[in-house]
């Protein structure tokens, strides 16, 4: 996928424009009168917005063949008015009002519960759009669902995003306990650990900044997981992740 392919470029327009929005947008509705959750449904892949890959910014994204078993918690931040009516990636209309929101990977439609990690509060979206293209961003909400979750003044939010299968017995919320922050850039994960000393102390040395080895297990291989922070907060951990960036590396959010 192109560039300049329509879908794809209400996402890229957003990165320069939600700050402005979260300004002067003004209140329609408040949690209690936002629209319900949207109601899990087995439906086919759409037509569109399911390629195996797709390119925005010069990177590639990888469509996920299946979202069984999905959870991700990351930061989360919403799209509204200057994109209410336009196409979606899928085809269809985007309507702020809906339940919806914007994936760069999980299948188009896919059923996800949102929680907020910072109030607790849990909503149910049906993502039929490709985004958010801004760097450590995991899922962009719609205008309705960013309201139930408090998170219009602020823009962003940490969130913990999972499957939901169709069906009632999949629709109540577990809510993972609310959280105060405790966001992580994380630059590498190493088998050797002697490779993830050696980071921790250039990032020590470049960065100034609090720097921690966290032990993991993936498929039955440990993992020395080298992380900066803890940041308590959106805007100091995008800081640190562009410093991180200018430096040469990737990095990735992870929220302990």
């Amino acid at each position: 996928m192109k560039n300049s392919s329509k879908p794809y470029f209400r996402t890229i327009l957003l990165v320069l424009s939600l700050s402005q929005l979260s300004g002067c947008l003004g209140s329609l509705y408040d949690r209690a009168t936002a629209p319900g959750d949207a109601e899990p449904k087995s439906e086919p892949l759409s037509k569109r917005g399911n390629m195996p890959s797709y390119e925005v910014f010069g990177k590639r994204y990888y469509t996920m063949k299946s979202a069984k078993g999905y959870v991700e918690r990351g930061i989360a931040s919403w799209y509204g008015p200057k994109f209410h009516g336009r196409k979606t990636s899928n085809g269809e209309t985007y309507d702020m009002h809906a339940m919806t929101a914007a994936h760069t990977r999980l299948p188009l439609p896919t059923y996800v519960r949102v929680t907020n990690l910072e109030n607790g509060r849990s909503t149910v979206v049906r993502v039929n759009d490709r985004g958010p293209f801004k760097k450590n961003r995991i899922i962009d909400l719609s205008y309705a669902a960013a309201t139930k979750l408090g998170m219009i003044a602020k823009g962003t939010g940490l969130v913990e995003v999972r499957t939901v299968k169709a069906g009632a017995a999949d629709m109540p919320p577990v809510a993972p306990k609310p959280i105060k922050g405790n966001i992580y850039i994380q630059v590498g994960a190493y088998t050797n650990p002697v490779n993830a000393d050696r980071m921790k102390a250039r990032l020590l040395r470049q960065l100034h900044e609090p720097v921690r080895i966290a032990m993991g297990v993936n498929n039955g291989q440990t993992l020395y997981r080298v992380q900066a922070g803890p940041m308590r907060d959106v805007d100091s951990a995008d800081r640190l992740a562009a410093k991180i960036f200018e430096l040469g590396m990737n990095t990735f959010v992870v929220i302990d």
